[in-house]
């Protein structure tokens, strides 16, 4: 491919650059927007700029391909009942319009106070202790407490097996190729153990219904298309794995980000109006979902170069949301940048197109109460950690542990 440099080897993949991976993805941005990769042993090409990026993830002429039978990637998540992320129109419009009833403004109003009173719970408690982790003390429970017992109706005892099936599941998300075998095999069983929960779940509220989301899905249908008991438990892990997963992350990545430029968290302790543009820089500079992959569903052309049906790309956001073409001075984290005149394209943390996360105003409404309630009661916060250890993901990008002094 013209377009692509063979000195320049791509190895954001690496463990070596998982706490950083951007200049590696800076160096494949900067030898062409498109550069041919191996994906374990599919030949791929990677998307690294913008512009490319937003025409794939925008385009009529990229999905999945699973129903076609054309995608090159295996990925056995894309079988389980419901999964609409892995889905093509027009079954992918079926199952979206049935959650994205889950996240209108009106539910979001609705949610605002639950979790003002969960994140005042969980902060008064570490305040009590004298010791904060972010992400365990924080960013789980709060995720736990809104996706799986809120919406979904489970148990809130359950909150360790949420975490445990939703890490493993989250880990197994990464293509097949990537993963070894062991990886493989406990996302087997968590996903069997989280559907089987699920299961149970939708025929409790089958015989005393409830008007959380699940209890709405049970009983649910658009235009008379009614749901699957089978597609609803396979929708619940989606909400699971994916509510949780992008949540706690964008807390963890974003307080990291924060605390790691002290003038950043000042600003903005001064200055609140600057909450949901902080937000979408955490979202740029450092997003939950670090790329997506596309199937070429007919012969199309991008940057110049012509796909063919059946053709895979990696559809590298993280990478995008970097670019100076379109961010100036990319690298720098500055919550002030879209303050004010919004810029004129969106960053990509949530993505673009009709697989834009449908769960993104929870997401906002979590962070942003979390962030809140910070500021308010910990405005001297800093890092108590200068090694931050991340998780073995690839598509999920999330810290394991962040300490904090108070």
């Amino acid at each position: 491919m013209s377009t692509a440099v063979p000195e320049i080897t791509f190895d954001a993949f690496d463990p070596e650059h998982r706490a950083d991976p951007y200049p590696a993805y800076r160096r494949v941005r900067d030898a062409g927007a498109l550069f041919p990769y191996r994906f374990g042993d599919v030949p791929v090409t990677l998307i690294t700029r913008y512009e490319e990026c937003s025409q794939v993830l925008t385009g009529n002429d990229w999905g999945h391909g699973y129903s076609a039978g054309i995608s090159p990637f295996r990925d056995t998540t894309a079988a389980i009942p419901g999964s609409f992320v892995r889905m093509d129109p027009p079954e992918h419009g079926r199952y979206r319009k049935l959650v994205a009833k889950a996240f209108t403004p009106r539910t979001i109003a609705e949610l605002t106070p639950v979790a003002g009173r969960v994140v005042d719970e969980l902060v008064d408690a570490a305040l009590a202790r004298g010791s904060f982790d972010i992400m365990e003390d924080l960013a789980v429970p709060l995720a736990v407490a809104m996706i799986p017992v809120r919406l979904l109706g489970g148990d809130p005892a359950d909150a360790a097996r949420f975490r445990e099936w939703q890490l493993a599941i989250a880990r197994g998300s990464d293509p097949d190729s990537l993963l070894d075998e062991g990886a493989v095999t406990v996302r087997g069983q968590a996903a069997m153990a989280c559907m089987g929960y699920f299961a149970e779940l939708v025929q409790r509220k089958k015989h005393s219904p409830t008007t959380d989301l699940l209890g709405e899905l049970v009983t649910a249908s658009v235009e008379g298309d009614f749901l699957t008991e089978p597609e609803v438990v396979g929708l619940s892990l989606l909400l699971l794995v994916a509510g949780m997963e992008t949540s706690i992350n964008l807390i963890g990545n974003g307080m990291l980000a924060l605390l790691r430029n002290p003038d950043q968290w000042n600003l903005l302790r001064d200055n609140r109006d600057l909450v949901e543009p902080a937000l979408d820089e955490m979202l740029r500079y450092d997003a939950p979902t670090q790329f997506t992959i596309r199937v070429a569903l007919n012969d199309t052309v991008v940057g110049g170069h012509q796909f063919r049906r059946g053709d895979g790309v990696v559809v590298l956001t993280a990478s995008a949301s970097r670019d100076d073409r379109v961010y100036p001075d990319a690298d720098r984290f500055d919550i002030t940048r879209y303050a004010g005149t919004r810029p004129a394209r969106k960053h990509l943390g949530f993505s673009l197109g009709i697989h834009y996360c449908v769960g993104a105003p929870l997401a906002r409404l979590e962070a942003a109460t979390a962030l809140q309630a910070l500021l308010d009661r910990a405005p001297d916060l800093r890092l108590a950690a200068t090694d931050i250890e991340y998780r073995p993901s690839l598509i999920h990008r999330g810290v394991m542990a962040l300490p904090v002094a108070i």
